[in-house]
């Protein structure tokens, strides 16, 4: 089985192609929705969470996500120690979901790829770029806030050029390469590569 890791910054279309890979049958793990969940219902996050940040990190539904943003803003080392608990058992369940498929190739959708670590699972990185200006736009317009507000969020993600040198192969998003053509592409390398 080959295991593709999408990445892209915010704004950049990567859960676009994540949607389209999954039209051409391609199974996808949406790292984000999956890491939300486990911080609810995992045990272990739980226990080494209010380890951490005390009995207010939980309330009965679960995560307590705006103690917990509270706690981790501005403090890159506390946010760190939060991801040292969360990442290991977000790259366990996913390697336990790629077990279940049955398909050639898998893929795992991540924002923190290679932030996470998540990028030793996978075979291939497949990076989604756009220009920062069309990313800051559908940013805005997909989450109804401030260009100020998603211009301070892209800086704190990696640098873009840092990702597409890191990453296998970059899919355009903008505006003028059309996508479809790019994943086929993309999906010929692989199966006459890997398949």
């Amino acid at each position: 089985m080959i295991k593709v890791g999408i990445t892209g910054g915010i704004g950049s279309g990567k859960s676009v192609v994540a949607q389209l890979l999954s039209i051409y049958g391609i199974p996808v793990y949406i790292a984000d929705i999956e890491s939300k969940l486990l911080t609810d219902t995992s045990p272990v996050i739980r226990k080494e969470l209010i380890t951490l940040l005390g009995p207010e990190a939980y309330i009965p539904c679960g995560l307590n996500r705006t103690f917990l943003a509270s706690c981790i803003f501005n403090n890159t080392k506390l946010l760190q120690k939060v991801n040292a608990i969360i990442h290991p058992v977000v790259s366990e369940h996913y390697l336990m979901w790629t077990k279940k498929q049955s398909s050639l190739i898998t893929a795992i959708e991540s924002a923190i790829l290679f932030e996470s670590g998540f990028e030793a699972l996978v075979d291939i990185r497949l990076m989604v770029y756009a220009p920062k200006e069309i990313r800051i736009q559908r940013a805005m317009q997909r989450e109804n806030t401030s260009q100020k507000e998603i211009i301070q969020r892209i800086e704190n993600q990696m640098d873009d050029e840092i990702k597409k040198e890191r990453s296998d192969y970059v899919i355009y998003n903008d505006m003028q390469s059309p996508l479809i053509p790019q994943i086929e592409n993309f999906l010929d390398m692989l199966y006459s590569k890997f398949v």
